[in-house]
């Protein structure tokens, strides 16, 4: 099927499209960065590289692109203001060694072995809190906050003026535009929120007119801290699962089987190589982007090679100082707007891992580890001491695996299951 396709795009349709790619990757690759408080433009250069890293690690037989993982977000920022940006990045290196190991006990096991350590009942409600946990960073945002509430940004009224026509632009094109243009939601709620802002004269361009037209991106030097690296390492574990969803998601669109050629060892080994050689610059951990999958799918441009412009052209928009510096003057509150449905989104997708799997949540034990996982993420439980603990998306993917593995999955004691078997007995002869 991919051959099919090889001359379609040749040539400079193939440099077009890979330009096309990165767009549609734009929105939520920038996004990461611009919560966080890294670089926007070192993770464009990060994109393009762990793209590159992932090509090389997969024989170049997948397209599909890499850039900013929202799993990372509230763990970025948590550990920022915790330990240090530089220790963030080393812990981050770490975490996509993570991904490394999985790939070995694929290659060993086979890929059977992830779903029994990571069913549904497990993923689900750690994907759920990846969404839930960070709700209130994008409610403080739009209202014209910081992510954490501890200053404001901009009054109230002028926040919501922003915010809300960004977050009503971004729903609409999402469930309503046609063709390319659907994939590209965020691009759009960011264009009117900002002219809106503009308007409003909420926008900064002394930073833009300061800054020089080339420069060397903000790159970070990584450092190792040990609380740091055991706080990093568990959050990992969803976006690994989600991997898994993405290499079967694009396979689909091309009508091949990724898992088995190059394997699901060699593209775990790729995403992992390319979250570690990411934090080595100060970059977000990388993912594959399910919106380029969509595009994919749209184009039919199955050539791995317009990935790999894509990729080219990611790492020398990195080097647009004034570019960087212009995606800096989006103000917080378009952000925020568009984030109440991204994260929300995220929560869904979550919650869709539950039903896909046929969880059935009236068994005490899938009731218990859900139950357990979500009042421990969305409450903001915390583990350990003052030096060193587990919280959010951390100690959640911990709890869920933990008790997935110790919980007896006998429907021996099920009580809820028995009482409700009763009660559809009771309605089935009418009484």
């Amino acid at each position: 099927m991919q051959t099919s396709n090889d001359n379609l795009y040749s040539g400079w349709r193939m440099i077009l499209a890979g330009l096309q790619m990165l767009f549609v990757a734009f929105g939520s690759l920038v996004l990461v960065p611009l919560i966080t408080g890294l670089d926007p433009s070192v993770a464009l250069f990060t994109a393009g590289i762990g793209t590159l890293i992932f090509q090389f690690t997969t024989k170049r037989s997948i397209p599909v692109f890499l850039a900013s993982s929202f799993a990372f977000i509230a763990p970025i920022i948590f550990s920022v203001q915790t330990w240090g940006m530089g220790a963030t990045m080393g812990a981050l290196f770490c975490a996509g060694l993570v991904y490394v190991g999985l790939s070995i006990v694929v290659a060993l096991r086979g890929p059977g072995f992830l779903h029994r350590l990571l069913p549904p009942v497990v993923t689900g409600p750690i994907i759920m809190i990846i969404g839930l946990g960070l709700a209130p960073i994008a409610v403080n945002m739009a209202m014209g906050k910081t992510g954490d509430a501890s200053a404001e940004l901009f009054p109230y009224a002028d926040a919501m003026w922003v915010s809300m026509p960004a977050l009503l632009t971004t729903l609409l094109v999402a469930t309503m535009a046609k063709g390319l243009f659907r994939l590209v939601p965020i691009l759009a709620g960011v264009l009117v929120g900002y002219l809106i802002a503009l308007s409003m004269g909420m926008v900064d361009f002394s930073a833009v007119t300061n800054s020089p037209w080339v420069r060397l991106p903000g790159f970070i030097t990584p450092e190792f801290h040990l609380a740091a690296i055991l706080f990093m390492i568990p959050v990992a574990i969803a976006p690994a699962i989600e991997h898994v969803g993405d290499v079967l998601a694009i396979g689909s669109v091309t009508g091949t089987n990724y898992v088995q050629k190059p394997g699901l060892h060699r593209t775990l080994l790729g995403d992992g190589l390319a979250t570690s050689a990411a934090s080595l610059f100060g970059g977000p951990p990388n993912t594959t982007y399910s919106e380029v999958t969509g595009a994919v799918m749209l184009t039919k441009a199955f050539n791995p090679v317009v990935m790999t412009w894509a990729a080219v052209f990611a790492i020398l928009l990195a080097f647009v100082a004034k570019f960087g510096s212009f995606l800096q003057t989006i103000p917080t509150p378009v952000m925020g707007g568009i984030l109440i449905l991204l994260f929300g989104s995220i929560a869904g997708v979550g919650m869709n891992i539950l039903i896909k799997g046929k969880v059935d949540m009236s068994a005490q034990r899938n009731l218990v580890i859900v139950a357990t996982t979500l009042v421990f993420g969305i409450g903001g439980m915390a583990i350990g001491s003052e030096s060193w603990h587990l919280q959010g998306v951390s100690l959640c993917g911990v709890v869920a695996i933990v008790l997935n593995l110790v919980l007896p999955k006998a429907d021996d004691s099920n009580d809820l299951h028995e009482e409700q078997e009763i009660v559809d007995d009771m309605v089935e002869h009418g009484r």
